[in-house]
């Protein structure tokens, strides 16, 4: 199995798709390896752990804040952890974001790694060297940029995830295709039964396509001074709705392209049948494509956003599938768009 590789600037990255669980022990120092996880996974996964320290959270994104990763840097101090230590978050988008915050400010920075157990962490969050808390609800507002030294992505764990978080992962593998690969929209929109019932030639097929993009578009930008804000498609509005609305991530997600492609629509970038084809792609995926909060309420979080600068916000336009752009977009303009043509 050959690695996809980032390259950051403190360190690469190697990124082990379709590696099994079994040959962790193969990634990970022989001793001073503390691990990272929740619940759930503990349960599930914790007779598979190497023999070390376990700090187990309670599962979900709400788990994502400075408080717990204060918790877990005095826990890494009572367990005599140094800066040779070896940090392993083991699961989902959440434990991976914390793990990484975490290797990162303590002892101003450990060694880190990840066995992601869901898609959306073998897709995205895993992947790319992005590592965050929130705060107040506002999603990763305090992050650094630091490389994983691997990510183990194992697609026979997510048998054990439920649906509605495989959904999570795909639709950042929507959110990947839409930036650059027409020919695999085709093969989701075809296959998308196969896809929600794991077809492992597919999935396996799919992620590996999602860490290309994302690796190819990271080696570009690691701290997202240009190319890398292509990977926000759909993640400006996203963000704000899984802020007011309480949903998931993925769920979010989805409804902030489905924004995106009505925007890009409205200002001249994207033809109506493609929008069209994305919202019945999402909707076969079972993913949602609407919010029923009112917009204005989700606008304002959206002047909150990280991607805003003075009075302006860099959005992720969609130029046809396949293909993007990134423009400056004024507040002022977002918000004639939510008010003219979102408002009921």
């Amino acid at each position: 199995m050959k690695p996809i590789i980032i390259n950051g600037r403190h360190g690469s990255s190697r990124i082990l798709a379709g590696e099994t669980l079994d040959k962790l022990g193969e990634y990970i120092p022989g001793h001073n390896v503390f691990i990272i996880t929740d619940k759930n996974l503990h349960k599930i996964y914790g007779h598979r752990f190497p023999d070390c320290p376990v700090y187990v959270l309670d599962a979900g994104e709400q788990q994502k804040t400075l408080e717990n990763a204060a918790y877990i840097c005095r826990w890494l101090m009572e367990e005599g952890a140094g800066r040779d230590a070896f940090v392993l978050g083991f699961g989902g988008g959440m434990v991976c974001d914390m793990a990484g915050f975490v290797a990162s400010v303590y002892m101003r920075g450990t060694r880190f790694g990840y066995v992601a157990t869901s898609l959306l962490a073998q897709v995205d969050a895993g992947i790319g060297g992005k590592n965050g808390v929130n705060l107040d609800g506002f999603k990763n507002i305090i992050g650094t940029f630091n490389q994983p030294q691997f990510v183990l992505c194992d697609t026979t764990l997510l048998h054990s995830l439920p649906k509605e978080e495989l959904k999570n992962g795909l639709a950042e593998m929507v959110k990947h295709v839409l930036i650059a690969d027409k020919h695999m929209f085709n093969i989701i929109k075809d296959h998308a039964g196969d896809i929600l019932n794991l077809d492992e030639g597919l999935i396996n097929k799919l992620v590996q396509h999602s860490i290309h993009v994302k690796a190819a578009i990271v080696n570009k930008d690691e701290v997202e001074t240009g190319e890398r804000r292509k990977l926000n498609l759909g993640h400006t509005w996203g963000h704000a709705v899984e802020k007011t609305d309480r949903i998931s991530h993925g769920h979010a997600v989805a409804i902030g392209l489905a924004f995106a492609a009505r925007l890009s629509e409205h200002k001249g970038r994207l033809r109506p049948a493609e929008r069209i084809r994305l919202t019945k792609l999402l909707q076969s995926l079972g993913l949602p494509t609407e919010s029923p909060t009112n917009p204005e309420i989700i606008f304002q979080s959206v002047v909150k956003d990280k991607k805003k600068e003075g009075d302006h916000i860099h959005f992720v336009l969609m130029e046809g599938i396949g293909q993007v752009s990134v423009e400056p977009i004024p507040i002022k303009e977002l918000k004639d768009f939510v008010i003219n043509h979102l408002t009921h």
